[in-house]
């Protein structure tokens, strides 16, 4: 089992590989973390470089905006700028960005 540390620092990784014109989700984020959408939610509580790592990038599954430390009209305002539509306080699925399952390599004997 992976450390509360190594995760969050996983997690700080992986907000850096969101493209420009896609958002996340917590289940997405979860996924990979082989953790649960509310501690996704928790840690990325304790971002302390927001400027850094893109926390307002990451959304719920069902397209709402969740939330946002600064304040939904700081998220909804980052997020406009970097090209995301956003239509009754949601967002549609063409902006969801997944990460690909990481292959371990195998060395070859």
């Amino acid at each position: 089992m992976k450390s509360k540390t190594n995760k969050s620092q996983l997690l700080y990784k992986l907000l850096l590989k969101i493209p420009k014109e896609k958002v996340t989700t917590y289940a997405e984020l979860a996924k990979v973390l082989k953790s649960h959408p509310r501690a996704v939610g928790k840690m990325l509580n304790y971002n302390k470089h927001p400027e850094k790592y893109p926390c307002y990038k990451v959304i719920m599954s069902s397209g709402k905006l969740g939330g946002y430390d600064p304040g939904m009209k700081k998220k909804i305002q980052l997020l406009k700028k970097d090209g995301i539509e956003i239509k009754n306080n949601k967002i549609s699925d063409k902006f969801i960005y997944r990460f690909r399952k990481i292959k371990e390599n195998k060395k070859s004997k």
